[in-house]
């Protein structure tokens, strides 16, 4: 019975553990920022804390239940999609820009080093984390669902899934910097940037293509 006990909490761990990485892997507008913070070793801790802390609170909701908010007012999705696009247009905007102007270097520049640069990165990190509608699909609804067919088990299937957005945000940030002797030069810079634009304004126009019937 005990080691039956075991195994089950075991399997629960490795399948949140396992669908958690599948969930979070994907490209996306979260993963394409840590990687930018990332190459260019700027605020990383900061960006992987906030990304893995805010994955740990939605998975964590959803588990406790509360997933049934988003089933019951729809229109919390819908709002979200909204905000999300915008922010993501904007960010894809900045990019463009930056791939359109070639000024982008790999170390911060003075202006960036200011104190004024943390709050805008902390504000960033927070906007594609929480104003994302995938996010709370993903953690919230899917996990959290998931999660209660394990029973007592569920929170330990949460741990997995907590565990997997900490592995892989610490591996993304921290890891990127081995792709920066590769991104030395204004050209790849330039390239980087036109493909986060891309990214994020394809993003943007996914989100709000629903609401049109799109």
């Amino acid at each position: 019975m005990t080691t039956h006990f075991y195994s089950r909490n075991v399997l629960s761990f490795f399948a949140g553990l396992g669908l958690g990485l599948s969930l979070i892997i994907a490209i996306g507008a979260q993963n394409v920022f840590v990687l930018r913070q990332g190459i260019r070793r700027e605020r990383v801790l900061v960006v992987v804390v906030i990304c893995a802390l805010s994955d740990a609170v939605l998975i964590a909701t959803g588990v406790a239940g509360l997933g049934f908010l988003l089933e019951t007012v729809p229109w919390l999705v819908d709002a979200a999609r909204v905000l999300g696009a915008a922010v993501l247009l904007i960010y894809g905007l900045l990019a463009a820009r930056r791939a359109w102007r070639g000024d982008e270097t790999l170390s911060p520049s003075g202006d960036e080093k200011r104190s004024g640069r943390l709050a805008t990165v902390i504000a960033i990190a927070f906007a594609l984390t929480w104003l994302n509608p995938h996010v709370y699909l993903d953690t919230v609804l899917m996990l959290g669902s998931i999660a209660a067919t394990h029973g007592d088990a569920r929170w330990l299937f949460a741990a997995g899934a907590i565990l997997a957005s900490i592995v892989w945000f610490t591996a993304l940030g921290f890891g990127a910097r081995g792709l920066a002797r590769w991104l030395n030069t204004p050209r790849a810079w330039r390239i980087l940037d036109a493909v986060i634009a891309t990214v994020m304004i394809a993003i943007a126009v996914s989100l709000v293509a629903p609401l049109f019937g799109a």
